[in-house]
């Protein structure tokens, strides 16, 4: 071990600030990712002067929490306006800010060779937990000041360019909605002439669904695609390396163009005889959480992968060209989760069957008209998965600059 790993215990301190005046109102909790969170407490008649007051660069965090999660909960403050946490949470600070900077400490909190090394205390502790002691225990690379704050640096420019990458990616899937809601819900596409359609007379009919364009169709999506899922793999066929294979959880995380943790995988072997036999997702198919978190898509691009049967649908083989994106947006609607809160069975975990999804009817325009929007629709979904894959690779380079601080005091 370096000479420049020390206790972190030597440069932190407690701090027992409460709210005794009441003037601080703001009551946040910790998330699981590490940052602040609106509390779900329930605070009313709650005598808000046990509470515990934060104020900058003042880090809190939950030691409840690793035994049950694996994580530490910790979160460093950044902003100037004090917030409440709750008195159960320890609040410490750093005592000489030239000596330790607080933001390179919080970058040793967010490694995930941190949380395994305080499951790990968890587990091995005659107590069944970590606590303040083991966290002033706890060993840190400290180099000279001006490194560390090189560091922070660094890491705050990639943070920074991560956090505007998703305001972008959150834009996009905005204006991706807006304009489904524009020309599928509210029906003012542009008509013949350019102009709305409803809202110029555009003829409109009864169905079920309610009033449609004339002409439109009420279709069950099982007309629309083949609904099926993969066949099945069992745990003893996991693998170390090989070909990946996602489940529910990161076809999630696919979606949201996060870094997928504790990636999991089958042989190559396995992989094409699968292929050779029931074949493989291709560019443009759609995947859908079917198990516990229910409704989360992702549409395929050409890569290599096998998902988990039952977990996740696949639909493919899309009888009309391009409708794979009208679908595709279909499923990021409120409409679309309205559905799934209609269908879903099960008490304990939520489920739904191929079969009865697919029995659900939407609304199909005509060709004219899904030939206009999937144009619209493929070059914004094609540019949010280019940011997505941006996000992968900036989340990776975070993760790996963070991995690197093991050598930080070499």
């Amino acid at each position: 071990m370096t000479s420049n790993y020390k206790p972190i215990g030597n440069y932190i301190q407690r701090v027992e600030e409460r709210n005794n005046n009441l003037k601080v109102t703001r009551l946040l909790g910790l998330s699981m990712t590490k940052e602040f969170r609106e509390t779900t407490s329930n605070i009313v008649g709650t005598d808000m002067s046990v509470y515990k007051v934060m104020r900058k660069y003042q880090f809190a965090c939950d030691f409840m929490s690793p035994i049950r999660v694996n994580k530490l909960p910790v979160v460093l403050k950044l902003d100037d306006e004090p917030n409440l946490v709750s008195p159960a949470y320890p609040v410490f600070e750093v005592k000489d800010k030239n000596e330790l900077d607080p933001e390179y400490l919080m970058m040793w909190f967010r490694r995930s060779e941190f949380d395994r090394f305080v499951t790990f205390k968890c587990d091995a502790a005659i107590r069944g937990g970590y606590d303040w002691e083991e966290l002033c225990q706890t060993l840190i690379p400290v180099p000279h000041i001006d490194k560390q704050r090189e560091i922070v640096k660094e890491y705050n420019i990639i943070q920074n360019r991560i956090i505007l990458n998703q305001q972008l990616i959150k834009k996009l899937e905005e204006t991706a909605q807006t304009i489904y809601k524009q020309w599928f819900v509210e029906f003012e596409f542009p008509d013949e002439n350019g102009n709305p359609y409803k809202s110029n007379g555009g003829e409109m009919v009864d169905s079920e669904l309610g009033e449609i364009p004339q002409y439109w169709e009420r279709k069950e999506i099982s007309t629309l695609c083949e609904i099926t899922s993969s066949k099945r793999i069992f745990e003893n066929e996991y693998q170390k390396k090989g070909i990946p294979f996602y489940r529910g959880k990161e076809i999630t995380q696919k979606k949201a163009g996060e870094v997928i943790s504790n990636l999991i995988f089958i042989s190559p072997e396995r992989y094409n005889q699968l292929v050779k036999n029931y074949g493989k997702p291709n560019n443009g198919d759609i995947l859908m959480t079917a198990v516990g978190t229910i409704g989360s898509t992702y549409m395929v691009v050409d890569e290599q992968f096998y998902f988990k049967d039952g977990n996740v649908i696949w639909f493919k083989n899309f009888k009309q060209e391009k409708s794979n994106y009208y679908v595709y947006d279909f499923m990021q609607t409120e409409q679309f989760k309205n559905l799934l809160d209609e269908i879903t069975i099960g008490s304990t975990q939520s489920a739904i069957t191929i079969k009865t999804f697919g029995q659900q009817k939407i609304i199909f325009p005509v060709v004219s008209v899904l030939d206009r929007y999937v144009k619209i629709s493929m070059k914004l979904n094609n540019y949010l998965f280019k940011k997505k894959q941006q996000q992968v690779a900036l989340n990776q380079l975070k993760n790996l600059l963070l991995s690197k601080l093991a050598q930080a005091g070499d």
